[in-house]
């Protein structure tokens, strides 16, 4: 079984949850940049939560389905359609062989998260299937995917392709069809326009005058256009952000949600592939809970930091915990029932 790629959009790889254990021989953890609409995306399809899919970045790829495929869609909608028919976000969908999937230009969110039930046949990594572009490591040779690639998958396991199957003798005319459920938007919200991210004081935030301090909090910045996926530089909508003396610092861990200040006074937040060490003030980190609505902000959106306590933070992320236990067992409910 397999998939082909007819047009791969700005940019379409291969992600997995990351190399985890690596770090600290320096090799980064890479992975999805939202790993919250990853493992959602494979729920929805029956899988593990850290089974490999595809992360399409604003502006989607047309793809062909070479044989049947039970499949799901969750993070940015950039407007999906098959055979150039509307379909939902958020739900598993069976699709015929030989049937197309594209994507509109426009849409809300930046990052579109695909699963298929049974995941993609691509090598391992250091235990991960997540492409890393800058090491050329990883998914389809280390590289995002181009016309004429055709990825392998294994397809449906024999029960999940049964039970859906079930559902094309009620339509056979139909080359799709989609579940008439979602998951409720208190286990799942995806993309919010302009969010408020959470953050922590980080470790060096003391070094920053308080004047620095109040305008870290209450600046609107915008995401520019020199953003990846090592991380986005901010600009803000006020002063530049200075230490009260010049300080000079040794390299610091550094992980998802790092915000580190470089001496030109803008900040920027450090994403999925971001380095092991850094040596810029770290002023804040963003709580875990928030990397999901961080990694769907494109470039030329609008965020700003909200400061919680450490306990705060802790709460924030066994609730989300939480809640994907709690959808988690309410779709096996579903897709075997």
């Amino acid at each position: 079984m397999s998939l082909s790629i007819l047009s791969p959009g700005l940019l379409t790889t291969i992600q997995d949850l990351g190399r985890i254990g690596y770090q600290k021989e320096g090799i980064i953890v890479s992975g999805a940049m939202d790993a919250l609409a990853l493992r959602v995306a494979n729920l929805l399809v029956g899988n593990q939560e850290n089974e490999a899919g595809l992360e399409v970045t604003l502006l989607g790829p047309k793809i062909r389905f070479d044989e049947d495929q039970l499949m799901a869609l969750t993070g940015a909608n950039l407007a999906p359609a098959i055979n150039g028919q509307p379909i939902k976000m958020n739900r598993p969908i069976f699709v015929r062989q030989g049937s197309v999937l594209q994507f509109a230009p426009q849409g809300s969110g930046c990052r579109t998260y695909m699963a298929l039930a049974g995941g993609l046949t691509v090598p391992t990594v250091l235990g991960s299937r997540s492409t890393y572009l800058q090491a050329g490591i990883g998914g389809r040779q280390g590289r995002a995917l181009k016309t004429g690639d055709v990825i392998p998958c294994p397809g449906p396991p024999a029960l999940a392709k049964q039970l859906w199957l079930k559902r094309f003798v009620a339509s056979p005319a139909k080359a799709w069809v989609q579940a008439a459920w979602t998951p409720s938007p208190e286990l799942y919200q995806g993309p919010q326009p302009d969010p408020r991210i959470r953050a922590v004081a980080g470790p060096e935030y003391s070094l920053f005058s308080n004047a620095g301090q109040q305008d870290f909090w209450a600046q609107e910045y915008t995401v520019t256009l020199a953003s990846n996926r090592m991380g986005y530089r901010l600009r803000g909508d006020g002063a530049v952000l200075t230490l009260m003396q010049p300080e000079e610092m040794l390299s610091s861990a550094v992980t998802f949600g790092t915000v580190q200040v470089p001496p030109e006074g803008n900040p920027i937040v450090l994403l999925a592939d971001h380095q092991t060490t850094g040596g810029y003030p770290r002023i804040a980190q963003v709580v875990t809970a928030d990397f999901s609505l961080l990694a769907q902000v494109p470039p030329g959106g609008k965020i700003r930091f909200q400061e919680v306590s450490l306990a705060e933070a802790q709460r924030l992320y066994c609730q989300q915990e939480l809640n994907i236990r709690q959808l988690q067992q309410s779709l096996q409910l579903k897709l075997t029932g």
